[in-house]
């Protein structure tokens, strides 16, 4: 007779997940009220929320091992109580550098939060309740997503945006007293940590993260006003940016170095030893950096060019989430019958096609079918792909790596959807730019005088009203203010258009490395996840070289 599953264990992992998702999402919906409230731009909440992804993408490979080596329940713990506090400051943030720190706070406890949620599935659940268990947390996600939606835009069209942080401080608390009822999991002293190796990914990382997050603030490559400093009037963004590639490259030399050595190391780069792994990993980085791209311009367009009120977007945008949550969930039930590279391939197909129709279709009115239709067929793009990359990168990695390969997944997708958040807003601002100069020199009641005092390369989206009022200060007249106006309405849909173009044709591009995507995986995960130092590990075994020898 089989054994009945303990529920405590998947109850705690679904609501952490739930906790540790919602606050992107809820800062998405809220962008209205936080822009308002802060007095800030609406591009400062996708820095905000780049902060908490690159803070979590730069501590995950520490994070898996930190959990295992001094015992993943007292450590989950931890970052659970420190979660809860961030969302605290969230909630109580009175300006956008406060708001910043907070949601970085958040993202680098996550780190040692996401690895924690497999290991209680793997030491609690096995064969079919394993994974159900393990489906229920990559649905968890969007779960959280759509309770985003519905309560942080209900909060911000009535209460205020603070609360739906003030309520993740109450889950937080839950989670931390349930989690007493979880048994706890041994801790290894037979594991070393590569402190050099975790230093040098987290300061790769760090320097990404300040570069791509200050691309539109500081600039492209010219710097602006904003920029802390230049260096012979280049922005800092792009110098950052190169830096952080040289580190990580020395962060890869350090690996296989280390792994000449037989020596613990902080990455195993067995994970990644084919190139069909590789191709995963492409595929991965791509979807969720247009995804996470598609997910913050879209709000936004909502909010800002619409002027749409938490609630409505929230309403507007769960078609969408919850697409996501159902191809994420039932994508499993087609691996039987279709191979991961015709899966992989089919969903950027539908994911270009989806951004695509966006793209032509989106006018003043969001409510038309074929918006929502776009929505739809994207959310099923994405959760199906999002859904097969992970399953499909433990398939082929050694077993005994399902912690590195978990913690890999988390480094590309905190990174990527960054790094899409960041790109995407300084794409969409750089194209508004553009678009306001070229028509207001078209414009002959616009007059020299008021183009000279708005600084158009420092453009950012606003809202009509926004607008006004920035102009009203000025000595512009009401027919140049309602010119301007009418500029911006045209700039900013035309740039969100070319935007989601701009993603279309990537998506389409990743139709290459999809087309070299290995099988899936087979088998429970591992109770120990991170493997000691003298732990054996499998040999890798190359897809293509086995289908070659038959």
């Amino acid at each position: 007779m089989k054994a009945k599953a303990p529920w405590l264990p998947l109850i705690v992992v679904v609501l952490t997940q739930i906790q540790a998702s919602f606050a992107v999402n809820a800062l998405t919906v809220s962008m209205a009220g936080i822009t308002t409230d802060l007095d800030t731009a609406a591009s400062s909440v996708g820095t905000a929320i780049t902060a908490g992804t690159f803070a979590m993408a730069a501590f995950i490979l520490l994070g898996a091992k930190i959990g295992a080596r001094f015992g993943t329940r007292g450590v989950f713990q931890i970052a659970v109580g420190v979660h809860a506090l961030a969302m605290a400051g969230v909630a109580l943030s009175q300006s956008p550098a406060m708001l910043f720190i907070a949601q970085a706070s958040s993202g680098a406890v996550i780190a040692l939060i996401a690895p924690a949620l497999t290991v209680f599935i793997a030491t609690n659940y096995h064969g079919d309740q394993q994974a159900k268990a393990i489906g229920l947390l990559a649905a968890a996600i969007p779960a959280a997503g759509v309770l985003a939606l519905l309560v942080a835009g209900s909060f911000a069209t009535t209460i205020g945006w603070r609360w739906s942080f003030a309520l993740m401080v109450a889950l937080g608390a839950i989670n931390l007293l349930l989690s007493f009822g979880l048994k706890k999991v041994p801790n290894q002293p037979g594991l070393t940590i590569d402190w050099i190796g975790a230093l040098l990914a987290a300061i790769a990382i760090v320097l990404l993260s300040f570069g791509f997050s200050g691309l539109n603030s500081w600039g492209v490559w010219d710097a602006t006003t904003q920029a802390p400093f230049d260096i012979l009037g280049i922005s800092p963004a792009p110098v950052l940016i190169v830096f952080g590639v040289v580190v990580g490259q020395v962060f890869f030399l350090w690996l296989r170095r280390r792994g000449r050595e037989h020596r613990p190391r902080i990455f195993d780069l067995r994970v990644l030893a084919t190139g069909s792994e590789r191709a995963v990993t492409a595929c991965m980085a791509i979807m969720l950096f247009v995804g996470t791209a598609a997910n913050f311009l879209i709000p936004l367009y909502m909010q800002v060019v619409q002027g749409l009120s938490g609630i409505e977007t929230s309403f507007s945008i769960i078609p969408y989430t919850l697409s996501i949550f159902l191809a994420s969930t039932f994508i499993a039930y087609l691996y039987g019958r279709f191979t991961p590279r015709i899966l992989g391939a089919a969903g950027f197909v539908v994911v270009a096609l989806a951004l695509t129709l966006l793209a032509f279709t989106v006018r003043g009115e969001w409510g038309q079918a074929f918006v929502v239709v776009g929505l739809i067929l994207l959310g099923l793009g994405q959760g199906s792909i999002v859904a097969l990359v992970f399953n499909t990168l433990l398939s082929s990695a050694p077993r005994q790596l399902a912690g590195d390969v978990g913690a890999w997944r988390g480094l590309v997708h905190n990174l990527s959807g960054s790094v899409g958040i960041a790109v995407a807003t300084a794409f969409a601002v750089g194209i508004l730019s553009s678009t306001l100069a070229i028509s207001a020199a078209e414009h002959p009641e616009i007059g020299d005088e008021l183009i000279a005092s708005v600084n158009i390369n420092e453009a950012d989206f606003m809202t009509n009203s926004q607008l006004e009022a920035a102009l009203q200060a000025t000595s512009a007249s009401e027919a140049e203010i309602a010119a301007a106006v009418e500029i911006n309405e045209d700039a900013r849909l035309q740039s969100l258009k070319i935007s989601l173009l701009g993603l279309a044709l990537l998506a389409l591009l990743a139709i290459i490395p999809a087309l070299r995507m290995p099988g899936v995986r087979k088998g429970d995960l591992p109770e120990k996840l991170e493997p000691d130092d003298d732990d054996p590990i499998d040999e890798v075994e190359d897809p293509d070289a086995v289908e070659a020898a038959r």
